[in-house]
Formats: structure tokens, sequence, C-alpha cells
């Protein structure tokens, strides 16, 4: 027969604990082999997280590393042509975009999109040392590295300034996608045969036209709105 520890009343068996006192009721072999059990630490042990700004200077010292090795070896090495400009120059976006999402993360994002274009812009005009002449630069790529940038910058706008939902971000992006496509077969136009003639863009352009008409109209009518994000659920 079993007793109690606590209390020394007499257990039946099968009980895991005690009727009187409620003191559990703990089989001596199997105390023994918990005792024989190895024990672990109950606190885990955790990796210490990487910082951010330490993360930023290693890519810092890897991408001037590629640059200036690859410049050197372009130099004293393969000097047949500057192909190292066009590794510097994507070391350089690299570095451009990674400055605001690493380094500095309180840059606005406005001149974050500034520097993105500024730095696209660079990289091309690069590439105009390995080709015949500048005139596709100024007159093709560099408007449409200012075109992308504006309209990028006004996306943001939108976004801090007024207020953001699906249905309003939705008709930010419809607008931006008729306004890049138009401009960019404009510019391509002027630049190729000196005439603007719309064609495959003037079909996104229709597209969008007819998206964006109708989310004015769903924004403007609250009750339309509210039904189309209740059956949507956003």
């Amino acid at each position: 027969m079993a007793y109690c520890v606590n209390c020394g009343v007499e257990l039946g068996t099968g009980l895991g604990a005690c009727p009187l006192c409620n003191t559990p009721v703990i089989n001596p072999k199997e105390l023994e082999a918990m005792e024989k059990a190895p024990s672990f630490p109950k606190e885990k042990g955790q990796v210490e997280v990487v910082k951010r700004r330490d993360f930023a200077v290693l890519a810092t010292v890897v991408l001037l590393t590629t640059a200036v090795t690859c410049g050197l070896l372009n130099i004293f090495v393969y000097n047949g042509m500057p192909w190292s400009v066009l590794v510097i120059g994507v070391c350089t976006i690299l570095w451009v975009l990674l400055f605001p999402i690493m380094i500095y993360t309180r840059t606005p994002i406005y001149v974050s999109l500034l520097g993105d274009g500024t730095a696209l812009a660079l990289y091309l005009y690069l590439i105009t040392y390995m080709t015949s002449g500048k005139e596709w630069f100024t007159g093709l790529a560099l408007p449409i590295v200012v075109l992308v940038t504006v309209v990028a910058e006004l996306f943001a706008l939108c976004i801090r300034q007024f207020p953001v939902a699906f249905l309003t971000t939705a008709l930010y992006v419809f607008l931006a996608i008729g306004v890049l496509c138009a401009g960019i077969e404009i510019l391509i136009d002027r630049y190729l045969y000196g005439v603007i003639q719309l064609t495959w863009s003037a079909v996104v352009l229709t597209v969008c036209v007819i998206i964006v008409v109708t989310l004015i109209t769903m924004l403007s009518r609250a009750r339309l709105r509210n039904a189309v994000r209740r059956r949507l659920h956003f």
C-alpha cells in the first residue's frame, strides 16, 4: 500500500494526487529515472543579431574594393577598352540604393528617389565612353531617366500627402503607368523619327484611363466605395 508523504493518508492504486491534501503522488522509480536523465540549461542561447550599420560597412567595403580592383585591372592588364566603367557604375548604383536602407535610414524618400535617378543617369553617361557618340544619352536616355524620376517623385508625394487606401493607391499606380508609357513612346518617337505618334502606348493609356475613371467614380461615392470594400475584403 502507498501512503501520502504529506498527510499519511492511504492512497489507492493509480492516483496522481492525494485526495485529502492534493500532494502529487510520485513513483520512486520515475523519480530515479528523472534524476539520472541529463539536464539541459533552461535558457536558450541566442546568436547576436548583425547590426544594420555593420552590414552597411561590409557592403560598402565590398563595393569599393570591387570598383577599385576592376579599375586597376582595366588600366594595367586588360586596357583594350574601358570596360571597368560599367562595373564602377553598377557599384555606384548599388551603393546609392543601399544608403537610405542601411546607412542613413532617415533619408527623405524624395531625396532617395532623386539620388537613384542621378546614379542611373551617371551610369548611362559612363556607357557613352564605350560608344561612338553621346547623342543617344542626351536625346533619349537622359530624358527617360528624368521622366521616370519625376513620376516616381509625384507618386511618393501622393502617397505621403493624401489618404492611403487600396483604391487610392491603385488610382496612383494606373495614373503613373499611363503617364510613363505615353511619355516613353513620345520620347522614343521624337528621338528616332522626329514626329510624335502614339501606337502601343495608346492602348495602355486607354486601359489606364478606363480604370482611373472607374476608380474615381468609386471614390467619389461613399456607398459604392464601401460596398466595393466589403465585397473585396479590404
